[in-house]
Formats: C-alpha cells, structure tokens, sequence
C-alpha cells in the first residue's frame, strides 16, 4: 500500500504560500492507518528496543502517540501547549515553519534513565521535534526513537535532531 496516497495537501493552510500535508485522510482508512502503525512498530522492534514512555505532541501527535504506547506497552506522556497541564510542569519554546509556540510537560512525566520514543506526525523543520527532545532530556530521559509519519525533506529538519533513530514513513523531497 502507497500511504503516500492517503495524504491529502491543503494550499494556503494553515497561511499563504504552506503546502499542508494533511494526515486526517489517512488516519480515517483503516488498513492505511493499521499499515502505518504496524510499519512504525516494525521499524523499532527490529532494532529490539524497549521504550518505558511514548512522549507526543498535541494534537495530532496523541493519535499516533497512544498507539505506539500501546503497541510498545509504554506509558503515555502528552507534551501540551502552556496551561493546558493541571500540575506542575517544565516549558520549552520553539518555532514551525510558520509560528512560535510553546509546550509543556508535567516534571514527573519522566523518571531519569527511562527510555522513551518521541512521536509527532510531521517532520517539517523540527522545531516541536527539538522541544519535545529538549523536555525529555532535561526531565533525565534518554530519546531512543524518533517516529514521525510525514518527513518534508527539503525543510531540512533532521539537521536539527542528529545524532537520534528516526523514522517517518512518507516523505516529500520537494513542496507539492
């Protein structure tokens, strides 16, 4: 199955001149959602690693997040944008493509040494990558995974998160 079929491009979303790669399409077809799920477990499993947590970002991040969780009998920690968490919580900015925003994690979301997969939807120019990565680093939890199912390559976002396993499913090498 191509599952690059299943996504759907929105122009001018979420503002002028934004290619939107639109994931909803793919997660309402069930065997395209069942194959990129099982695609991503596969891709961790085979290297043999353990994750004690699954760290995803909101919103559309919690989908694929409590999934893999699931999947790797993990924990679920989601990261949220400021005043969103009701305890106490430790905060990282960071900027997209196209804003600036913050998230925030509870500071006993992660225990030291717990290993822990991060997972967003999309790979675009890392900025939520790199604060989610952040956050988990400075709770004293150890990044070993990376799961994304879009990559836009040409935004060059991995060079913001070297050095950690990625894997993202569907990749664009250009805009369109």
């Amino acid at each position: 199955m191509d599952l690059t079929k299943k996504i759907r491009t929105i122009p001018n979303f979420p503002k002028e001149g934004i290619m939107f790669k639109d994931i909803t399409t793919l997660l309402q077809d069930a065997p395209a959602f069942r194959k990129a799920i099982d695609d991503l477990v596969e891709y961790f499993m085979k290297k043999d690693l353990h994750f004690d947590k699954v760290v995803s970002t909101e919103a559309r991040g919690f989908i694929l997040g409590s999934v893999l969780a699931y999947e790797f009998h993990a924990g679920f920690v989601p990261l949220r944008k400021p005043g969103k968490l009701p305890s106490e919580t430790i905060k990282q900015e960071f900027k997209t493509e196209y804003s600036t925003d913050a998230f925030e994690i509870h500071k006993d979301a992660i225990e030291k040494g717990e290993s822990v997969l991060v997972c967003d939807d999309l790979i675009a120019t890392a900025g939520t990558l790199r604060a989610s990565i952040d956050l988990v680093e400075k709770l004293g939890g150890k990044v070993n995974g990376i799961a994304c199912l879009v990559e836009l390559t040409f935004l060059k976002g991995r060079d913001k998160i070297k050095g950690y396993d990625i894997c993202s499913l569907i990749k664009y090498d250009k805009e369109e």
